[in-house]
């Protein structure tokens, strides 16, 4: 095969072409994915090894929302964290043993349950804050807040380009 340029007939200079290839900004392959999975897994288990952590992230999500607005109907909490109905009960359920949230019927729909912080609860979300705040600071370390926004819009874009498949929350 002939080409205008000799660097395809020599193996080194090819090599290095080839090599080099990802190197180049119009080039590079940043496999979004898997650096999205694999930072999300090492902080969730990095949050939760904290000593300070009583409560994993998922709990900690959901004592952030009912800080905001305590009793929030359990679909609403559900779908403030992306979790389906078996999701949010077994989150409820875990956090209502471990004595931060009890579940409450609705009064004006005796079919729906009501979530509301605990004594405990409160205290704990206050510890919940102060972690986030921590784990926020080292996350943007380094970067502008230009920078920041740009993850935080990235971040957000993925949400709306897959939405949540309502379908699946039967399997969950």
């Amino acid at each position: 095969m002939q080409h205008d340029c000799c660097l395809f007939d020599n193996p080194i200079r090819f090599g290095y072409l080839f090599r080099m290839r990802n190197k180049l900004p119009e080039a590079r392959h940043h496999r979004l994915i898997y650096l999205l999975n694999v930072a999300q897994r090492r902080l969730q288990r990095w949050m939760a090894a904290q000593p300070s952590s009583e409560v994993t992230p998922a709990q900690a999500g959901l004592l952030f929302i009912l800080g905001k607005q305590d009793g929030v109907l359990m679909g609403e909490a559900g779908a403030a964290l992306d979790m389906g109905p078996a999701g949010i009960s077994g989150l409820v359920d875990r956090s209502a043993a471990a004595k931060l949230v009890e579940r409450r019927a609705d009064r004006d729909d005796g079919r729906a349950w009501r979530v509301w912080l605990t004594p405990k609860g409160r205290n704990v979300l206050s510890q919940a804050k102060s972690d986030a705040a921590a784990v926020n600071a080292a996350l943007t370390e380094g970067f502008t807040s230009a920078e920041v926004d740009i993850v935080a819009r990235w971040l957000t874009s993925i949400q709306e380009k897959f939405p949540r498949d309502t379908a699946r929350d039967t399997e969950e």
